[in-house]
């Protein structure tokens, strides 16, 4: 029998569809209905769950314990804070922190991954070699075992307080005495420390003239990136080539150098020194910071840098091609044609490191890094018992956090296909 003969006739299967149609849409509803309506049964049973253990135990719900002492210590704090300060000072502590370490995590991971894609993709043997163990080894590891080797195995070995590694470039360290205005300080002394405590640097100090520095290098670096989106665009629009560095260096360096010359000093360095067991003075760079932020970095640039790679082999190999035609090196050819059409290639991915690298951070509650989930989520929660109230404000703040990262990296992106005419 042929395939035609099998066939319904048309009429038939017309009017097979529309019954079938009409049925299987009102079956569509009834089934999301009866979905929508568990849903609502299941939340109504865990808001009527936990306010039955919250009246058991005694816990008002509602966010007024904000306002409570919070009555324990922070080892970083980027804000003034003390154990007699509110849980809403805590939180605030813990976001900051969070915060903190994110944004240096994603700022040097996006440097080492595109240093690393370039190094496997550079014609050198030994550098490819190189970069395909760190891809292959970092990526294929934990993160919280790098973490705790970084701060176990490394940090952790270090000498104590009393025994310190000192470091101290002689320029650098007259230089910075002499703004500490301590003409006294014996010059073998270094200005900088390290020890199983952590990193202890000097911390500047705001003078009088800080407030006409700070505005005058302010308006030096926006001086600098408008007069490097003119070079860029006269070099794409009408092929001019324009050296920016001695107006930069004039806006940086110069500017600021006078500005310190008629007003004086913006600041002076207050400088750490040991006394009995532990330093006083200065700032202390926490080793548990040292730490996760090393191991964010190094773990979430290898899948940066296999995103680079990636991104830059989508572009057609004619371009590289075609730079050198032009004499151009090939660094300069990677950086104006190759690396500005891989780009649309490698942002959707990019913005997902960045997203996983913030997430990522909570693991810092391995290592007693007081970041919003350790503080928080941790602390807070078991003192006051507002399970609910806290779980929900961590999971807002993340999701905020993705979100805005998401929107930024999104703007980037539309930006630079609008700018390469996609």
């Amino acid at each position: 029998m042929s395939t035609e003969a099998r066939k319904p006739p048309p009429q038939i299967a017309l009017k097979l569809k529309r019954a079938l149609g009409g049925r299987s849409g009102w079956n569509g509803v009834a089934v999301q209905l009866a979905f929508a309506a568990i849903l609502a049964w299941i939340a109504y049973e865990i808001v009527a769950n936990a306010s039955a253990n919250l009246e058991t135990q005694h816990i008002a719900a509602g966010f007024g314990f904000l306002t409570n002492n919070a009555g324990f210590d922070v080892s970083q704090s980027l804000i003034s804070y003390s154990g007699s300060d509110t849980y809403l000072r805590v939180f605030v502590v813990g976001l900051l922190n969070t915060l903190l370490v994110s944004v240096i995590g994603i700022v040097f991971a996006t440097v080492i991954g595109f240093v690393v894609a370039l190094c496997r993709l550079s014609p050198n043997w030994l550098l490819s070699r190189v970069g395909g163990i760190y891809v292959e080894t970092i990526r294929n590891l934990p993160l919280l075992f790098q973490i705790l080797f970084w701060y176990l195995a490394v940090l952790a070995a270090l000498p104590n307080p009393r025994q310190s590694i000192s470091l101290s470039v002689p320029d650098i360290a007259a230089l910075i005495r002499a703004m500490a205005q301590l003409p006294g300080w014996p010059p073998n002394v270094g200005i900088a420390f390290i020890s199983n405590r952590g990193l202890v640097i000097p911390r500047p100090v705001g003078e009088a003239g800080l407030e006409p520095f700070l505005a005058v290098l302010g308006l030096g670096i926006v001086a600098s990136l408008a007069l490097r989106l003119y070079a860029r665009r006269a070099l794409f629009q009408r092929g001019q080539m324009i050296h920016i560095w001695p107006y930069v260096l004039t806006f940086l360096v110069g500017l600021p150098l006078i500005t310190m010359a008629i007003f004086g000093l913006p600041f002076t360095f207050e400088l750490p020194q040991l006394k009995g067991f532990n330093f006083v003075g200065g700032t202390r760079v926490i080793p548990e910071f040292v730490a996760l932020t090393v191991a964010l970095s190094t773990y979430t640039a290898a899948f940066i840098a296999e995103i680079v790679r990636a991104g830059i082999l989508s572009v057609h190999k004619g371009q590289m091609e075609a730079g050198s035609s032009l004499g151009l090196s090939r660094g300069a050819t990677l950086r104006l044609i190759v690396v500005p059409q891989a780009m649309r290639v490698i942002v959707p991915p990019l913005t997902n490191q960045y997203l996983n690298l913030t997430k990522n951070s909570s693991l810092a509650v391995a290592i007693g890094y007081p970041d919003l989930v350790s503080v928080w989520a941790g602390t807070a929660l078991s003192q006051t018992g507002q399970a609910i109230e806290i779980i929900a404000t961590t999971m807002g703040v993340y999701l905020l956090i993705s979100l805005v990262t998401s929107a930024i990296m999104s703007v980037y992106g539309w930006r630079l296909n609008r700018s390469l005419g996609a």
